[in-house]
């Protein structure tokens, strides 16, 4: 079973929490009666139903909940932002403090991850634990930003139907070093159907302003703040490198590191299973059952 929850994130913008639970043991949000707290936060372009194979282990023996973040999914999306970083940290916490969910074990992807260890520096009395998937700590800088202006640009939108959708992420984007079903599910998931075809439910113009907001900084000092057990995953083909990931668990003070086999950048969508061995005994080792 999923509910959604609305929560109010900074400036009145009204955020889409999603709880994966049993409908046996609901109790109307109180933390605790179903185990420890867990907030699932997705990456650039994703939403929270991304989360649902994980949420829903997950809540098998926790409180599991899933947001979109501002900008993404069944979120608002206001016109002007605000868009920085501070922001979609503030929101997180807005949804662990009104979610009841502290102390809180952070799963993020990519910019959720970003978002997961910011929140976890600036407020470690809200973190029990945190797991980072596939994002750099390192500046990715002005060319990374323009590569992304012109990927947006080569979208074939409006799509016909969601097969194409499938087809054109999965294996005719030029961006792709080889096929990929899971990355074009993935995409299918973030679309939907207009009168003119199926358009991505977010704005690509948005996604650049969000990804403007943290791609020019590196991010290790706020990295080293993290006090809590954290875990740094990678996909073997994703775009957080060895060296990189494991100097990231070198500098967090409670470090331990995990890679998925034949996974890329969408770690646990590409290798659900292999996602769930490198997390669970992570998770098994930091949570009470």
């Amino acid at each position: 079973m999923v509910r959604r929850i609305d929560v109010t994130g900074v400036g009145g913008v009204r955020l889409a929490a999603w709880e994966f639970t049993d409908p046996l043991k609901a109790d109307g949000g109180r933390a605790g009666a179903r185990g420890a707290g867990v907030l699932l936060l997705h990456g650039l372009m994703g939403r929270a139903a991304h989360w649902a194979e994980t949420a829903r282990w997950l809540a098998t023996r926790h409180r599991a909940v899933a947001l979109d973040q501002r900008c993404h999914g069944r979120s608002e999306k206001p016109a002007d932002g605000p868009f920085d970083r501070g922001t979609y940290v503030d929101d997180a916490e807005a949804a662990v403090e009104q979610l009841c969910l502290a102390p809180v074990t952070l799963i993020g992807h990519s910019m959720g991850a970003l978002t997961a260890w910011q929140l976890a520096a600036r407020r470690p009395d809200l973190v029990r634990a945190l797991v980072i998937c596939d994002m750099r700590a390192s500046a990715l800088g002005a060319a990374s930003q323009r590569e992304w202006t012109e990927w947006f640009r080569s979208w074939p939108v409006p799509f016909a139907t969601l097969a194409d959708v499938r087809k054109w992420f999965g294996e005719d984007d030029p961006s792709l070093e080889r096929p990929s079903a899971s990355r074009g599910d993935f995409f299918a998931e973030v679309m939907a159907e207009r009168s003119d075809g199926w358009r991505p439910v977010f704005s690509r113009r948005q996604m650049l302003k969000v990804r403007e907001t943290w791609v020019h900084d590196a991010h290790w000092e706020e990295l080293a703040l993290v006090e809590c057990p954290t875990l740094v995953v990678r996909g073997l083909d994703g775009e957080l490198g060895r060296a990189e990931a494991q100097e990231m668990v070198r500098v967090l003070p409670r470090g331990q590191y995990a890679e998925v086999v034949d996974a890329g950048h969408l770690v646990h969508y590409d290798q659900p299973d292999g996602w769930r061995r490198a997390v669970e005994p992570f998770l098994t080792s930091v949570l009470p059952a």
